[in-house]
C-alpha cells in the first residue's frame, strides 16, 4: 500500500483519498440541475448528509454549492487521470497595447480560482459595474516584500461605475506583449485549460520565442457571462538582446 500511495502521487500530484473526494465532487457539480436537489446528487455519489457535501465542496472551491447553482460560474475540476499527453499548441498575437487603469478586489485566498470562484458567484463585476456587463481582468503581480505572488481581479476604471468599496487601482503599463486566445473548450473543463495555456507559455513557448518577461503585470481577461471558454492571457515581453 505504501508504494502504491508513493507512486500515485509522485504520478498525479493527490493522495488516493484526495484524488476520489476530488473526482466524486466533479461528477456531482457535472450532474446539478436546476430542478434536482444538489443533495440527492450528492447522497447518489456517496456523501450520507447535505452538511458532509457542503463541507467538502467549500473546502475546494471556498464557495456554496448554492452560489455555484445559481451563478454556474467555471470551478477547477478534476477529470480521470490519464496518461497519454495531447499535443497543445497556442500561437500568441504580439502587439503594443496602450495603458490604462483597472479597479480590482486583492485576493484573500492562496489559490487563484477560488477567488475567482468568489468573484464571478457572487457577481462582483456587475457590483463593480454598477449592473453592465464588463470584460474581468485577472492580474499576478510578484510582491518582493512578502516574497509571494498577488493576485486581483477587476474592471476598467472607465466602467467601474458602481459600488467601489474595498478596492484599489492598478495601472498597467502599455507597451509590447505577447497575447495567448486560450483554446476553446467547455464549461467544465475552462479552468484547467488556462492553466494548461498558462504551462504551454512558460515551459515551452517561451524559451525560443526570442522574447523575455519583463516582470511587470501578466494578466488575463474573460467575460464571464460570454460563454465562450476562451480568455486571453497578457504577458508584457522585450526581445532578446542578440549574442552574436
Amino acid at each position: 500500500n505504501y508504494h502504491f500511495i508513493r507512486v500515485f502521487k509522485e504520478a498525479t500530484g493527490l493522495t488516493p483519498v484526495d484524488y476520489i473526494r476530488k473526482r466524486r465532487l466533479t461528477e456531482i457539480i457535472k450532474h446539478i440541475r436546476p430542478d434536482i436537489p444538489i443533495s440527492q446528487i450528492a447522497f447518489e455519489y456517496g456523501f450520507n448528509s447535505k452538511e458532509n457535501f457542503t463541507r467538502a465542496f467549500i473546502a475546494e472551491h471556498h464557495i456554496l454549492p448554492t452560489e455555484y447553482k445559481s451563478a454556474l460560474n467555471s470551478l477547477k475540476l478534476y477529470e480521470e487521470v490519464t496518461f497519454e499527453a495531447e499535443p497543445f499548441l497556442v500561437k500568441p498575437t504580439i502587439m503594443q497595447l496602450e495603458p490604462f487603469v483597472l479597479v480590482v478586489y486583492k485576493s484573500d485566498e492562496a489559490y487563484q480560482p477560488n477567488f475567482w470562484n468568489k468573484y464571478n458567484s457572487r457577481k462582483w463585476s456587475k457590483k463593480l459595474s454598477g449592473g453592465a456587463v464588463c470584460e474581468d481582468y485577472g492580474v499576478c503581480s510578484w510582491n518582493a516584500a512578502a516574497k509571494k505572488m498577488d493576485y486581483y481581479i477587476g474592471i476598467r476604471k472607465e466602467n467601474a461605475l458602481g459600488d467601489l468599496t474595498d478596492t484599489t487601482e492598478l495601472s498597467i503599463n502599455g507597451g509590447l506583449y505577447a497575447v495567448f486566445a486560450t483554446p476553446k473548450t467547455s464549461h467544465y473543463d475552462f479552468v484547467n485549460t488556462i492553466h494548461r495555456t498558462w504551462s504551454y507559455i512558460n515551459c515551452v513557448w517561451l524559451p525560443d520565442s526570442g522574447y523575455n518577461k519583463t516582470g511587470e503585470y501578466e494578466f488575463e481577461s474573460y467575460i464571464e457571462e460570454s460563454r465562450t471558454f476562451s480568455e486571453r492571457i497578457y504577458i508584457k515581453i522585450i526581445e532578446n538582446e542578440r549574442t552574436d
